[in-house]
């Protein structure tokens, strides 16, 4: 599938403009002291015609049926392409300095700081806050890949006591296309 770069998506977003639209996919989630289980993700990158996309996502527990079932997890956020790379990251040629900002919904505030580029982004946390009753993360990382069309993507996490380890991945197919809806 081609992909059009909407007529008002902000310029300063072209390079992750690849991630536009709704997602859905199929995971897993597994993590010392959480059973593994399959998951059933949906996500959606949209924009509003500011300088970042806006992101949000719902993870659901994969029922025996193979429909999703209980939530798992909820965030949403925001993805920006920065001005200038932080002080001591190298960015190898065809990357873009990023930053994005997640809440979700169990009481946890993460910012990434990372590099997009070649349909790959690479995210690790600046830092990670939690509420009163949020979970404990020390860090994390993200990578997110346009691998033939679909959107695969892996979360390691340092929490509850663990060090940096897998936590979920999906594999994720477009369902829609923005510029497609922008054309009818």
């Amino acid at each position: 599938m081609t992909f059009v770069i909407p007529d008002d998506l902000a310029p300063e977003v072209y390079p992750l403009a690849w991630l536009l639209g709704r997602w859905t996919g199929h995971g897993e989630v597994d993590y010392p002291g959480i059973p593994q289980a399959e998951i059933v993700q949906d996500v959606v990158f949209d924009h509003d015609g500011g300088p970042y996309l806006t992101y949000s996502s719902t993870v659901r527990l994969r029922g025996a049926d193979a429909q999703p079932g209980q939530v798992w997890a909820v965030e949403s956020g925001f993805w920006r392409v920065s001005p200038q790379a932080p002080e001591g990251v190298e960015l190898q040629d065809f990357q873009h300095p990023i930053e994005v900002v997640l809440s979700d919904a169990s009481g946890l505030l993460t910012c990434y700081l990372g590099a997009v580029g070649n349909g790959r982004i690479d995210l690790a946390s600046r830092f990670a806050a939690a509420t009163e009753s949020g979970p404990e993360v020390r860090g994390a990382t993200r990578m997110y890949g346009n691998v033939g069309g679909e959107l695969m993507w892996a979360w390691d996490l340092a929490a509850f006591g663990q060090d940096l380890q897998s936590y979920m991945s999906a594999r994720l197919s477009r369902v829609d296309d923005p510029a497609a809806d922008a054309d009818s």
